[in-house]
């Protein structure tokens, strides 16, 4: 079965440098543009995994988080993919329930890398 991401990001750049990285590695990417509509399509239709934008409209990845972790969707890992790149930002995305952090600019090779350590490959034998 093929392995579902779900990229919360405002920036459509940003979500398009995503989705066209993650698609060619074999994952299913959808997207929300802010941090409510992320936390709705988490709860309603669970991915794999979830790569979270901090400062966004609407509701902050910080908050989107928290919401995510608090819902039946809770155990689904999430990654904080962000700007924010200051030595207390990483705990930060952590102590709101990040399950991992990233922060931009990313390396393609580095966003790789942490969803396999989270999820494994894009299919699984399953």
């Amino acid at each position: 079965m093929t392995k579902r991401i779900l990229v919360i990001e405002d920036q459509p750049d940003n979500r398009r440098i995503l989705r066209d990285l993650l698609g060619n590695s074999g994952f299913v990417v959808t997207e929300a543009e802010n941090g409510r509509i992320g936390v709705e399509m988490a709860v309603s239709d669970p991915p794999d995994l979830i790569l979270m934008d901090i400062q966004m409209p609407e509701m902050d990845g910080y908050q989107a988080t928290r919401e995510i972790k608090a819902s039946a969707a809770g155990d689904i890992p999430i990654i904080a993919v962000t700007s924010y790149a200051l030595s207390d930002d990483e705990t930060k995305a952590r102590g709101a329930g990040c399950d991992g952090y990233v922060s931009k600019p990313f390396s393609p090779r580095e966003i790789l890398r942490k969803v396999i350590e989270f999820i494994g490959e894009a299919k699984s034998d399953a």
